[in-house]
């Protein structure tokens, strides 16, 4: 068995009265700085670590914004007039929330999530205001809020994330309105977090699987525990410190993914759900503890501040790969990260997205609401940086899911933006869309992903989601298979599952920028290989050449876009895709034995919805047992044929 500092002192020190135990406390200090556990260790602190910090944990409030943490919020609003209107679009949604009905128990399908979140939002919103302006209507609309929850008769741990998500809404109520709640109104919160959620997944012998998982449940769930631990210390300082604890030794299953560059392979708007939940544990752990035991220099988890950035095109619209939206917008937690890496580029959409959400919010009285997190922006914004413009055109990330991105400006709302994907299938939320692409010109995003389909519905039709296993019902689902993706379908089967291309080779150097992806375990099987590689050229064509290579069959290659835009064809090998008075050329430079058509993406199956509006388009290539072909397609925005003549 392999023991850390902290549990060498642990078998020792019952044992050691006296002068002994000096001295093992000196052994232990020296094996922790032996470890490094006072930066990012390599095995997380123990129990011994944490228990001396809980003793000294300040008052409430405690998490995520302190009582001396007040002052300086005020001060920030007399310095920005961004942070001004951020307040005063808080103090609007609470205005509204005061009418609003407390929350219900009423599950969608087998979530309570959407309860969740409707009263964690409140609990942030009416919270905030209470603090702010010490007005009783704030504090009485949240007691009715966390008197809702505690009538609940749980909080559906079945599917933990609502557990989660009701512990930290409790926990946040219970630890900023402490001093305006009665006795008796405090051990009404405090029974609901022990038993409805700390209990659950403190029972004996439970150990969930998303404890030490590597997607966002990891994260979502034990920042939901550690904030119900954190705001109970004070009557159980010992479960606080197994809460931590546990925390630390599973986190880092999850925050794994960010390693090396910050991407995440869950796309952008799982991103915005999992990173913000880690945000917001390292930011309780901080506030209270006065340490995130070195959770934030893990590596490449500052550096996901980049990724949002990135995967945003021209349109502010998501490259929404795997379980992802296409739509995009505020989040809070980019404004932590901007102050953490004092990095003002990564605020580069978001000041706009903070500018329309609060101007959404002002006139629509509160009816339109912010994220749930949205007050935090206030604590964790920082008045003295302003967003600059990114200086990287070019983008490679690594990871479980790789990433390249190119882009002709960050300031030209017409400008060109590729994004390319490589990975897995299997991925979390992982969808069999390993090579494909998003293409935006002219303001058009002209390949497109079909995104995510409700999870609710497919399961209301027993489909068995989850199950990504070759064949499974997961893949028959349209939007999930390659068919409905800008990549590669060979004979209509499905991508390899448990395969992973790399980005293989990358470049952004001048005039020469691309990046090529490695598909041969995704086709295996169906192709001998198969290599895709993406040229961004100067005068901002986009060049996408598959070297393909057959297998011990032959095998029928479907090349599909998936496009709004209306095909025009001027030949068999081109044509114009039209969109809002806009145009790109497609261009079929080789093979020379294929038509250029356009498919409907009608649903296959009446579990899939409909996809108005879309179309793809593309060309089927035979190929040979053992054959080499080369396929060349050349989309030409046509901004750039009018500059040419």
């Amino acid at each position: 068995m392999k023991h850390t500092p902290a549990s060498l002192l642990a078998m020792f020190m019952p044992e050691r009265p006296g002068i002994d135990r000096v001295r093992i406390w000196i052994l232990f200090i020296c094996l922790q700085l032996a470890a490094g556990v006072t930066g990012h260790a390599a095995n997380p602190p123990g129990p011994e670590e944490i228990q001396p910090r809980i003793a000294r944990a300040p008052a409430h409030p405690r998490l995520f914004w302190p009582a001396d943490g007040e002052a300086q919020v005020r001060a920030k609003l007399t310095r920005d007039a961004r942070l001004q209107a951020a307040w005063e679009a808080v103090r609007i949604t609470a205005d509204h929330m005061l009418a609003e009905p407390p929350v219900v128990y009423r599950k969608d399908g087998r979530r309570l999530l959407g309860r969740s979140r409707e009263a964690l939002s409140r609990t942030f919103h009416l919270g905030f205001a209470a603090r702010m302006t010490g007005e009783q209507k704030y504090v009485e609309r949240a007691l009715n809020e966390l008197k809702a929850m505690a009538a609940m008769p749980d909080w559906n741990p079945s599917h933990f994330l609502d557990t989660a998500e009701m512990t930290l809404a409790m926990a946040v109520g219970y630890d900023w309105l402490y001093t305006r709640l009665s006795p008796e109104e405090r051990q009404l919160v405090r029974q609901a977090i022990e038993e409805k959620g700390l209990a659950p997944y403190l029972k004996s012998g439970a150990r969930p699987g998303w404890e030490r998982g590597g997607n966002n449940w990891n994260q979502v769930c034990h920042a939901g525990m550690v904030a119900g631990a954190l705001a109970l210390l004070e009557e159980n300082p010992d479960r606080a410190r197994e809460v931590v604890a546990r925390a630390l030794v599973g986190l880092p299953a999850a925050m794994k993914v960010y390693e090396p560059d910050g991407t995440y392979p869950e796309g952008p708007g799982y991103w915005n759900y999992g990173t913000t939940f880690n945000v917001a544990l390292i930011a309780m752990l901080e506030s209270a503890l006065g340490t995130d035991f070195g959770l934030s220099a893990r590596p490449g988890f500052l550096n996901t501040g980049s990724f949002l950035p990135q995967m945003t095109g021209p349109s502010g619209k998501y490259y929404n790969f795997s379980d992802c939206g296409a739509g995009s917008g505020l989040s809070p937690a980019m404004f932590w990260f901007a102050s953490r890496a004092q990095r003002s580029d990564w605020l580069w959409f978001e000041e706009g997205f903070l500018d329309q959400e609060t101007t959404d919010i002002r006139n629509t009285k509160g009816r339109n609401q912010a994220d749930r997190f949205f007050p935090l922006l206030l604590v964790w914004g920082d008045p003295a940086l302003k967003r600059s413009t990114p200086t990287n055109l070019c983008w490679y990330g690594r990871g479980p899911n790789p990433l390249a991105v190119f882009r002709t400006s960050w300031t030209d709302p017409n400008a060109v933006y590729l994004a390319l994907k490589a990975g897995s299938p299997g991925a979390s939320h992982g969808h069999m869309d390993v090579g494909s692409f998003i293409l935006e010109a002219d303001g058009v995003r002209w390949s497109l992903d079909l995104g995510m389909q409700n999870y609710n519905t497919m399961e209301q039709r027993k489909l068995d989601i989850w199950n990504n296993r070759p064949g499974s019902d997961r893949w028959r689902i349209f939007r999930y298979h390659n068919r409905g993706h800008s990549t590669l379908l060979v004979d209509d089967q499905e991508q390899v599952v448990k395969s992973h291309a790399p980005i293989s080779e990358f470049s952004d150097a001048s005039g020469k920028t691309f990046a090529e992806v490695d598909l041969g375990t995704t086709y295996a099987g169906q192709l001998g290989s198969a290599r895709r590689r993406f040229t961004v050229q100067p005068d901002h064509r986009v060049v996408i050449e598959d070297r393909l290579q057959g297998g011990t069959n032959a095998a029928s290659v479907r090349w599909g876009m998936v496009t709004p835009g209306t095909l025009r064809q001027e030949s068999a090998l081109a044509g114009w895709l039209e969109k809002n008075g806009r145009r790109l050329r497609m261009e079929v430079v080789s093979p020379a034995n294929v038509t250029l058509q356009s498919w409907v993406p009608a649903p296959i199956h009446d579990f899939d919805e409909p996809n108005p509006g879309v179309s793809i388009v593309g060309f089927k290539v035979p190929v040979a047992a053992g054959q080499s072909v080369t396929v060349r397609v050349i989309l030409t925005p046509g901004t750039v044929v009018a500059a040419a003549k």
